[in-house]
C-alpha cells in the first residue's frame, strides 16, 4: 500500500476512535430508523388499496412494507418520508397530479376522435 493511502486510512481510523470516545463530532449522521408505513397510511385515512394507488405501488407491495417483510427503497422511501412529515400537503399534491393525468388522458382521447 502506498504511504499516502495508508496515512489517509490511519487518519480515518484515528478520527473514528475520537468520535467513539466522544472527543469529536461526526461529520455526518445517517438516519436508518425504519418507516412505519402503516402509520403513514392511517394518518391519511386510506385503505391499503387506496394508499397503494396513491403512491403508485401494488397493494401486495404495500402489505409487505406494512408487515416489514420488505423495506421501501429509493423514490418510494423518499415519498413515504415526505408523507410521514407532511401527510396532508403531499396527499394534495399527489391528488392534483392524478387529476392532471386524467385531464391529459381526456384531451388525448378527444384529439384521436
Amino acid at each position: 500500500m502506498k504511504k499516502e493511502l495508508f496515512d489517509d486510512l490511519l487518519q480515518s481510523v484515528q478520527e473514528a476512535g475520537a468520535i467513539m470516545r466522544g472527543e469529536m463530532a461526526p461529520s455526518r449522521i445517517f438516519d436508518f430508523t425504519p418507516l412505519d408505513v402503516k402509520a403513514v397510511r392511517e394518518k391519511l385515512n386510506k385503505s391499503q388499496h387506496e394508499f397503494a394507488l396513491m403512491i403508485g405501488v401494488s397493494t401486495s407491495t404495500l402489505q409487505d412494507w406494512e408487515k416489514e417483510c420488505c423495506i421501501p427503497q429509493g423514490p418510494a422511501r423518499a415519498v413515504l418520508k415526505i408523507l410521514e412529515k407532511n401527510p396532508q400537503e403531499f396527499a394534495e399534491v399527489l391528488e392534483a397530479y392524478r387529476k392532471s393525468l386524467a385531464g391529459d388522458l381526456q384531451v388525448s382521447s378527444s384529439q384521436q376522435g
